[in-house]
């Protein structure tokens, strides 16, 4: 097999194992407290055995961020509990509407003409999500609360994709990501042990599904995507982690009968379209020599 295609599996093969934490999620009777904090300190522990990179770059710089992640892990899990799989990941995909309107401010960065245009989709796409009113279903009781629970895992997802920007920027920050990663599910367990305690009635498919998403949907996902990242570029990368999105409502669907309303199909549609439609326009752009967008 050639190498580039190695590679381009090895991202794909991240996206798709990412793509399954709504699904593995919904599958657990275990409180959102009690799933993400154990999930988190299985992640914690897996990439920090397989990765040698999550073992350097640890400073200061790293909890702050950490914190902004952990917080995207409990939200995220937190609204696969209450809402649909697919209202939860699209509605965090966007993030990249939050880093247009606070990366000028916290990153010094200006915002182009095109971003604006581009991003009008992303702020349709939203809204559509609140029309209406999302029957409750066993998988997703509580839609309206969920849906604002993962809105604000989209924020918290933003903060922290600039906060590694930042730590990127600075002197030796650019291999802090992994650290970053390993701190924030530590900062995760943490925070939801308190509330996860006592563990009662768990079944062994509770714990099997806890430690599935520890090992593999997020261990083994990073331990692809950085060998795929080492040798890709960053535009085709992005464009096959595509799958994530495309793929969480599927396994949801498969797996409990989870059938999202129409309006959030159309409206995660929308920012999945804008989203692949600016990453292409900054290829673009950066292929004359034009600065990347924020």
């Amino acid at each position: 097999m050639p190498p580039a295609t190695t590679h381009r599996l090895q991202i794909l093969g991240a996206a798709l194992l990412f793509s399954t934490g709504g699904a593995a999620i919904k599958a657990t009777t275990l409180t959102s407290w009690q799933v993400a904090g154990g999930r988190s300190v299985i992640a914690a522990a897996a990439i920090f055995l397989l990765l040698p990179a999550a073992r350097r770059g640890w400073s200061w710089h790293v909890l702050p961020v950490g914190v902004l992640y952990a917080a995207t892990l409990v939200l995220f899990v937190t609204a696969n509990k209450l809402t649909t799989a697919a209202n939860a990941i699209f509605l965090q995909a966007t993030a990249p509407l939050y880093i247009l309107l606070l990366s000028p401010l916290l990153l010094g960065e200006h915002v182009r003409r095109r971003d604006l245009v581009l991003m009008a989709p992303v702020v349709l796409g939203m809204l559509l999500f609140f029309i209406g009113a999302d029957q409750p279903l066993h998988t997703a009781p509580d839609p309206p609360r969920g849906n604002v629970l993962a809105l604000l895992s989209g924020c918290t997802y933003a903060l922290m994709l600039m906060g590694l920007r930042w730590m990127g920027s600075r002197e030796g920050g650019q291999g802090s990501t992994l650290p970053t990663v390993v701190a924030g599910n530590l900062i995760a367990f943490l925070a939801c042990l308190p509330a996860a305690l006592p563990v009662t009635g768990a079944t062994g498919g509770d714990w099997l599904a806890v430690g599935y998403l520890g090992v593999f949907q997020i261990g083994a996902a990073y331990l692809l995507l950085t060998a795929g990242l080492r040798h890709l570029p960053a535009l085709e990368a992005s464009l096959l982690l595509l799958l994530e999105p495309a793929l969480s409502p599927v396994w949801a669907w498969l797996s409990h009968g989870e059938r999202p309303g129409a309006w959030p199909i159309v409206g995660g549609v929308l920012i999945l379209g804008a989203t692949l439609l600016r990453t292409l326009v900054d290829a673009r752009a950066e292929r004359r020599g034009q600065p990347p967008a924020v």
